[in-house]
């Protein structure tokens, strides 16, 4: 069941839209002082926001501000003004959508229903493109820890893997030797800074068309290497 906190002053406005959601199947609670709305909204898994603009000690505005810097939760704003400037701050500091008063509680909740859905599925999407790496040909599979290329399965070692997928999941950034060493064999591992290079070119040698001519991992000559997408 969805939970969302309500944080309003008006404690009949509050309970309507409580006994609204409730009977949607939502798991609702209510906070009328904005202080300790923050303190809820900071400290408990809500699914959704719902935040009223004027609040006691602190308004509506200061608190989507501080959720949004540490959640990413869907906020709903709601205020009796009206003017584009409170819209347009209320959207800047991160809010998913501003509800102006007077509105029907059936709207709120259909609102609510939209955000969630949404949210639920742009969460999926962002764990579909954690788990799976695709970039032009090569699909790596970092559940499986199964690499493809042109849709043809290419076997690597474990540290092979653990580089290519490394680099692919931070592409366009240069790393240096000394720094792939540390992500995938540790400081505490035996070895030498030739083993990057050595694991560098068995991975060309499977992945690229022509190693010589690498279109996936760059040498930065100097620094180090760089995945391409």
């Amino acid at each position: 069941m969805k939970k969302i906190l309500i944080v309003e002053d008006e404690r009949s406005i509050a309970e309507l839209e409580r006994d609204y959601l409730e009977i949607s199947d939502y798991e609702v609670d209510i906070e009328c002082s904005g202080k300790m709305g923050l303190i809820k909204a900071k400290n408990n898994n809500y699914d959704l926001l719902i935040l009223d603009v004027m609040l006691p000690e602190i308004d509506g505005f200061e608190i989507c501000k501080a959720v949004r810097k540490i959640k990413d939760i869907p906020i709903i704003m709601i205020s009796a003004k009206k003017e584009d400037i409170d819209k347009i701050r209320g959207l800047g500091l991160g809010a998913d959508d501003y509800v102006t008063k007077p509105f029907s509680p059936g709207e709120l909740v259909a609102r609510v229903k939209a955000h969630l859905s949404r949210y639920e599925r742009l969460i999926g999407n962002k764990e579909d493109r954690r788990d799976e790496i695709k970039i032009r040909a090569l699909t790596i599979d970092k559940v499986s820890r199964r690499v493809f290329l042109n849709n043809n399965e290419i076997i690597f070692t474990t540290k092979e893997f653990d580089l290519l997928a490394f680099l692919a999941s931070n592409p366009n950034r240069v790393y240096t030797k000394e720094e792939l060493f540390d992500k995938i064999w540790s400081m505490d591992s035996l070895g030498d800074l030739a083993t990057v290079t050595v694991h560098i070119r068995k991975i060309r040698e499977k992945i690229e068309i022509d190693p010589s001519n690498p279109q996936y991992i760059e040498t930065i000559w100097g620094v180090g290497y760089r995945f391409e997408v």
